[in-house]
């Protein structure tokens, strides 16, 4: 029936647009057959004054090429009969933007806001080492030594292929692949072309000019499915060859979050403020009554592993009840999970906000910077505060395992920031973007005690900071034995007395899931 070509798409045209810069959504067990290639040819300059020579467009294998745009077309319904959906299915074709914005009350707005957040994404995801950089020749060949990248199973032109070299009666040369063809994507004259589909190709020329035109439209076809991975590319003269890389994988999909487009910051759409708790109810209310007397709007989720859980209510409060004992780790995934805004703070439940806990300074750090996490500083009632920062660092061991070093300081200042610095672990009391911390996660194997933890899985992932300028304070803990309750005594039981097993966990975790063999620490 209909259902086939037009799935239920209600919820698409918000969580599309807003999270992923799409403007249309095409669907179909067939791939549409599109190929529109009336543009200029998409060939690089080339130094060696080649441009003047003819080619002919070899349509196959071009229209294969991406054409740096995207349509939204279904395909056209040409005749009817019973279960034709199923023998023959159409491409159908949702337009996102224009099913989202124009029943937006400010459609201007919301592009202004999307075109920020994406440019805000991709400064944090741009590296280098993704940039087109050509070897110029001069072994005699010319090849891209990085920034060559194709998606899985498509086409690309490979940019910057050349051959500089003595004039001889015949100039060759030779390309070979691992995970993909070669072809050519015009033909060139006085050239001539063998191996075209397969992994080796041989290019020859009594005319070195017009082999270097042919280069230009040497094309590499992805055979097979990964991904993310590469394609070792030899490139080669009878003397003379080259290795490069061709980057094959699927490109990252943005995460954008349609908070609304202001001049201030709202925190109670940027930011939710994630705990756990476990036998302190008492402290749990102290810190919800603390954070609704600054931020009264901001959503708390508690992730609560209490034998006897009691109701904690009260507006913008989830609540989620979870076995007992499972443990912090397995709380906080749960707690984090459940986080629908652009950043989530973390406290622990016998924190309390004061004047100085100002998360606008928080989200402003983060939303200047490339940084994915960013930690404040927590203040004891003896009035000592601690920022707990740490340089984490891993040094290669060879077949026992690596070695685990961690010292206490920082890499460097931010820029813009005096009062922040660059680090690998922070304190108990960070902010950081949803889905990268999600992306981390944190081992539900570690129940009672653990912290460094999750900053050793985040090494190489995330990008920290640590502010001395954004602080909460600490419930004491100095209680007198006597003064104690039966569910502070309960509580330091779990909290104070790890088993052997615990430790036991831990060594396995750092030995075994992490390969490292020995740790090193202040």
């Amino acid at each position: 029936g209909s259902s086939l070509r037009k799935p239920p798409i209600l919820f698409l045209p918000i969580f599309l647009y807003s999270t992923h810069p799409l403007s249309c959504f095409l669907s179909s067990t067939v791939p549409a057959v599109l190929c529109p290639f009336t543009q200029l040819f998409p060939v690089t300059s080339s130094p060696h004054g080649d441009e003047d020579i003819a080619y002919h467009i070899k349509e196959e294998v071009a229209c294969n090429l991406p054409q740096n745009t995207c349509v939204c077309l279904a395909d056209k319904e040409t005749f009817q009969m019973p279960f034709s959906n199923l023998l023959f299915p159409h491409v159908w074709a949702h337009k996102i933007d224009h099913a989202f914005l124009e029943s937006h009350p400010d459609p201007e707005g919301v592009k202004r806001h999307r075109a920020q957040e994406y440019s805000s994404f991709q400064r944090r995801s741009y590296s280098p080492a993704d940039e087109l950089i050509v070897a110029q020749a001069n072994n005699p060949l010319q090849y891209p030594t990085q920034g060559v990248e194709v998606r899985p199973l498509k086409t690309i032109i490979i940019p910057g292929l050349g051959l500089e070299e003595e004039k001889r009666p015949k100039h060759t040369v030779y390309l070979t692949a691992t995970l993909g063809t070669f072809d050519v994507a015009a033909t060139v004259d006085n050239v001539s072309v063998s191996g075209e589909g397969e992994k080796h190709m041989i290019l020859l020329s009594p005319y070195l000019s017009a082999l270097n035109r042919q280069l230009q439209f040497v094309t590499y076809t992805n055979t097979v499915f990964h991904p993310k991975t590469a394609d070792t590319v030899k490139f080669a003269t009878k003397d003379h060859q080259s290795f490069f890389t061709i980057k094959v994988g699927h490109g990252t999909i943005p995460r954008l979050y349609n908070t609304g487009y202001q001049r201030e910051y709202n925190i109670s759409a940027l930011v939710t403020i994630a705990t756990k708790t476990f036998l302190r109810y008492d402290k749990l209310k102290d810190l919800i009554d603390s954070i609704r007397q600054y931020y009264p709007t901001i959503t708390i989720v508690i992730a609560d592993d209490n034998e006897h859980p009691l109701p904690v209510t009260g507006p913008h409060i989830e609540h989620y009840i979870m076995p007992f004992g499972k443990g912090w780790f397995a709380g906080r995934n749960l707690a984090v999970s459940q986080v629908t805004t652009k950043y989530v703070l973390w406290v622990d439940d016998d924190f309390i906000f004061t004047a100085n806990t100002k998360l606008e300074k928080m989200v402003d750090i983060l939303e200047k910077t490339t940084l994915d996490l960013v930690g404040g500083a927590v203040r004891e009632v003896t009035g000592y505060t601690a920022t707990f920062r740490h340089i984490i660092s891993v040094e290669e061991g060879g077949e026992e395992g690596d070695c685990l070093h961690i010292r206490h300081g920082y890499h460097h200042v931010i820029e813009g920031f005096p009062d922040c610095v660059v680090v690998d672990a922070v304190i108990n009391f960070f902010m950081g973007r949803t889905d990268k911390v999600q992306q981390v996660g944190f081992n539900p194997r570690l129940a009672r005690q653990a912290h460094l933890e999750f900053f050793i899985d985040a090494l190489g992932s995330l990008h920290i900071g640590s502010c001395s300028d954004v602080i909460i304070s600490h419930a004491s803990k100095i209680k007198l034995p006597w003064s104690k309750t039966d569910a502070q005594k309960a509580y330091d039981k779990f909290r104070y007395s790890p088993s052997s097993a615990d430790n036991n966990i831990h060594n396995e975790v750092f030995y075994f899931k992490n390969r490292f063999k020995c740790m090193t620490s202040h």
